[in-house]
């Protein structure tokens, strides 16, 4: 403060006063009552350890209940070990489908200028409006016995709900923002001047996409994909709606919990459970780790 009204010196007296009522307001924003920030720190911590900290306790203490025997023998448990495999391949499918139609998207829009642009930014949005049921009950509409092109897939001996390609084609719908959402604000950020530049010294648009675009925007696809990776492997609605809930055929993780714990199979069911709760920390901690690149790449670029 001192130094700033010695500043204001040279200036002239409605500046000087502009000045000094600015920085007063910036002290007493930093300057709260302890009582306050005691408050609104407390709050904080409840909220959190109410709504994260505690189920997750109680999910590993359900799952741990009966010793490590019994937790491993859940996991290994035939249904079990499908449903993890189930799991794996459908998040495994969505993220590299959403991973090819995100860097599409995102370089399409952030690159160029077309006509339909809000309308594809607004179809990109849809998922995050619409309840996954719903959508479940759309491929039901569509590819059921009784839907759209239920005949014709039924002519042809072809299975879509209730198998994979059903669970695989949900998982996907929901999941498919994450990528492209991630991107699109990093690329319009960085603009379009060094394609440009590679363009005029002769490179190919797959050469300027690999060796320019590509490695600047790295950390923004890992954040996409994990992101992505996370909403599969924990998708319930729309999953639960084209599964037909075949046990050991099409449950995936969440699915087999909520069966084994309306059976009253409680460490089974907190089990897998906990699997799911170990991918939401992983994911809790490299989206730290992938947010604190974005910001140093953020920073050098301004």
């Amino acid at each position: 403060m001192t130094m700033q009204l010695a500043d204001s010196v040279s200036l002239s007296p409605s500046e000087a006063k502009a000045r000094v009522h600015a920085a007063a307001a910036r002290n007493n924003l930093r300057t709260e009552p302890r009582a306050v920030r005691i408050v609104i720190i407390a709050l904080a911590v409840l909220f959190l350890s109410v709504f994260v900290v505690l189920p997750l306790v109680v999910v590993f203490a359900q799952a741990f209940s009966r010793g490590i025997l019994a937790y491993l023998a859940a996991l290994a448990e035939p249904e079990a070990l499908s449903a993890i495999k189930l799991t794996l391949l459908v998040a495994a499918i969505s993220v590299g489908l959403n991973l090819v139609f995100g860097l599409v998207a995102a370089w399409a829009i952030a690159k160029f200028d077309f006509k339909g642009k809000t309308f594809l930014i607004t179809l990109i949005d849809l998922p995050f409006s619409v309840s996954p049921v719903i959508s479940g009950l759309v491929f039901v509409l569509l590819f059921g016995a009784q839907g759209y092109f239920g005949g014709w897939l039924r002519d042809h001996d072809i299975q879509v709900l209730f198998a994979v390609p059903g669970i695989a084609l949900a998982t996907t719908f929901v999941t498919f923002p994450f990528v492209a959402r991630a991107l699109i604000p990093l690329m319009q950020e960085q603009g379009t001047q060094e394609e440009e530049a590679a363009i005029s010294l002769g490179a190919s648009g797959l050469q300027t996409f690999f060796r320019v675009t590509l490695p600047n925007i790295k950390w923004g696809v890992l954040y996409g994909v994990l992101l992505c990776n996370a909403r599969a492997m924990g998708e319930f609605g729309a999953v639960s709606v084209v599964s037909g809930h075949i046990r050991g055929e099409t449950n995936t993780m969440p699915l087999l919990v909520e069966i084994l714990y309306n059976e009253y199979q409680f460490v089974a069911a907190f089990a897998i459970a906990s699997l799911l709760a170990m991918l939401a920390l992983v994911t809790l901690i490299a989206k730290t780790v992938l947010e604190r690149h974005l910001d140093e790449g953020h920073a050098r670029d301004h």
